[in-house]
């Protein structure tokens, strides 16, 4: 069943349009990636999916009862961010706060998922060290974990890779398709990295300013687009 469908939308700053055309869905269970060049609309798309920004045409829908603070959401890092001065466990069970509701405290539960997620990438063992000592890997497996804190259904990444070495790019890569086969979890990753994305995406949606492709990455592999984008030949 389709978590989030988008349906002729476009999206605009300041009446400019920024991306136009958006005809997809994301069903449950899906690895999608959101490929393009700079200034294609990428996470500008995110931010609508995060209903963060309103459609100026179109419409985006959720659906099987997702609701807009059950998407777990892993941001382009900044630097104040990356100097966090909060241990790893503290960063993760925030991951918590939107669905604590009007509880003034954590709760069992609350803890208990943020131990999961954190044996889950791997990194319980790093929970007591401070968020801005830790390496660039990973600083982003703690944020995986935060993002996993906040959702049972649905992940949005977005650049999840940007700024790693070749080897914490392949390990966040197998962490993030781990989640996917294993929980269900459905995984929408925004990255330049087409190269890397293709080997464990299943779908892939291309953005110039407008919707040039959506479909399986096997087509996407064999499409114009896809062939010029991966500077390769065409695979038929």
């Amino acid at each position: 069943m389709a978590l989030l469908t988008c349906k002729d939308a476009s999206f605009a700053y300041e009446g400019h349009t920024v991306v136009s055309g958006l005809n997809f869905s994301v069903e449950s269970g899906d690895y999608l990636c959101i490929a393009g060049e700079n200034g294609s609309g990428k996470s500008t798309l995110i931010k609508g999916l995060l209903r963060l920004k309103a459609p100026q045409k179109g419409s985006i829908f959720m659906g099987d009862g997702l609701k807009a603070n059950e998407i777990g959401y892993l941001p382009q890092q900044t630097a104040v961010q990356k100097d966090f001065p909060a241990s790893a466990y503290e960063v993760t069970l925030s991951g918590r706060l939107s669905r604590r509701g009007v509880r003034p405290f954590y709760s069992k539960s609350d803890k208990m998922n943020a131990k999961e997620n954190l044996t889950r990438l791997g990194i319980w063992e790093l929970r007591n060290r401070c968020y801005r000592e830790l390496s660039g890997g990973q600083q982003q497996r703690v944020l995986l974990a935060r993002a996993l804190c906040a959702t049972q259904k649905i992940l949005l990444l977005d650049e999840p890779v940007a700024g790693l070495d070749p080897v914490a790019t392949q390990d966040l890569y197998r962490q993030i398709s781990k989640i996917n086969r294993e929980t269900g979890i459905t995984i929408v990753m925004v990255s330049h990295d087409i190269h890397g994305a293709v080997k464990y995406a299943g779908k892939i949606l291309h953005l110039k300013n407008e919707q040039v492709f959506f479909g399986t990455t096997a087509d996407y592999m064999k499409s114009s687009i896809g062939v010029r984008f991966l500077g390769g030949e065409r695979h038929d």
